[in-house]
Order: structure tokens, then sequence, then C-alpha cells
């Protein structure tokens, strides 16, 4: 879902900066929850398991480049279900932040559209699986219609901000319109596969019972709420 450089021109970009500074302030507040329920290490453990996979989600794991962005794999959902909504925040932002130092320069420009991308779905997302997801039900027990609902507004989500940008950067013209409508088609795929990626790494945790309460993992993984 890179947001490709030049589709939003130095006159505008001030807009994702502040979007960015938004979705961060959010994530702190995650976090301020986070730390008061599961204290600093769990906290901190999370988030660099988080940011080293979706480092390897961005480096490892196919991306094709399709009419305005790129279709990756990013697996918001199972990071919310597994490591929890602030550690994936944290993993999301410095994932992203790492490969863009080291590995792609050329994406900082857009690093704050890229980030309000990737976050602001997962905070719907994060809003949406109390509503799904009944209170006396550990994630490890979850149905794929309730995965396909979080991987469902996760992706479109992601789909929903890159056609922001791109209509604020490009305008409203057939063309970029066509362009749009091509990234999304390919982020079908992603909302079919996602689930099934979300249910089989649930069900490797649940074979490993064992690691109940470990800090490694979000709490509701394997106790109801």
């Amino acid at each position: 879902m890179h947001i490709e450089p030049g589709l939003v021109d130095s006159g505008k970009i001030w807009l994702s900066y502040v979007t960015a500074a938004g979705a961060g302030g959010y994530t702190l507040k995650l976090a301020f929850d986070t730390l008061r329920e599961r204290g600093a290490v769990s906290l901190l453990t999370r988030s660099a398991v988080a940011t080293a996979l979706v480092f390897s989600f961005f480096e490892v794991l196919p991306h094709y480049p399709v009419g305005v962005s790129e279709v990756h794999l990013i697996l918001g959902s199972t990071l919310f279900l597994i490591l929890g909504a602030a550690p994936a925040a944290f993993g999301l932002a410095l994932g992203l932040l790492v490969q863009g130092l080291f590995f792609a320069p050329f994406d900082l420009p857009q690093f704050g559209m890229n980030v309000t991308t990737l976050l602001v779905p997962l905070f719907a997302l994060t809003a949406l699986a109390p509503k799904v997801i009944a209170p006396n039900t550990p994630y490890v027990d979850l149905k794929y219609r309730q995965a396909l609902a979080l991987s469902t507004t996760y992706q479109a989500g992601i789909v929903a901000w890159v056609a922001f940008w791109a209509f604020y950067g490009q305008g409203f013209t057939a063309e970029n319109a066509a362009s749009i409508g091509s990234f999304g088609g390919a982020y079908l795929l992603v909302i079919i596969v996602e689930p099934l990626v979300d249910l089989a790494v649930l069900a490797a945790a649940k074979a490993l019972n064992g690691l109940k309460g470990s800090p490694l993992f979000e709490r509701r993984l394997y106790d109801a709420a």
C-alpha cells in the first residue's frame, strides 16, 4: 500500500503530517492503556516483535505495484489478534520507518501518508472487534466470519485511504479513478487470504496453550474478556 512518490506534491503533503500526528496521538493512548494493563516490558517486547514482523512483511512477502500503489499482505488483523492493538500500531509505524530509512529512502517523504493509511484502519478494526467477538470468546476460538469481518475492515480502510490520497493528490480524473479501481480490485485477494492466515495462526496458538499468560502475546488471545 505504499503511496507512490509524486502522487501528492510537496504543496499538499502537509495534510499527511496532520493525519500522521493524529494517528500517533491515538497510538500513544492505546499504549498508555496497555501499560496500565500489562506493564512496560510486555508492551516493548510485543512492539519489537511486531516491528520485526512488519518489516519482514514489507521486505520478504510478495508485493506488486497495481494502479496508484502497491499490494502487500500486511496482516494487520493478525498482528492485532496475536500482539494487541498498541504493539500492532507501533510495529506498523516502526517497521515502515525502518524500511524507509535503510531500504527505501524514496518512501520517506510519503511516510506520513503511509503510516496514516496503515494505522487508522487498525483503529477501526480495534473499535469493531468488541462488536463481532463476544466478550466470553478468546481470540483462539474465532470463526472464519469473525476473522473475515476484521480483515475486511482493515483492508477496506487501506483501500479507502489510498483512494483518498490519490484523489487529493491527482484530482477526480477518469484515469486516476481507473487506477484507484485497479488497486482496490487487486486488494480483494488480500481480503480473501488474510482471514485464512489469521485462523491458521490462531490454530497454532491454540495448540500451544502453554503460552497462556505469556507477556509476549495479547492477553485476550487465550483469556475471555
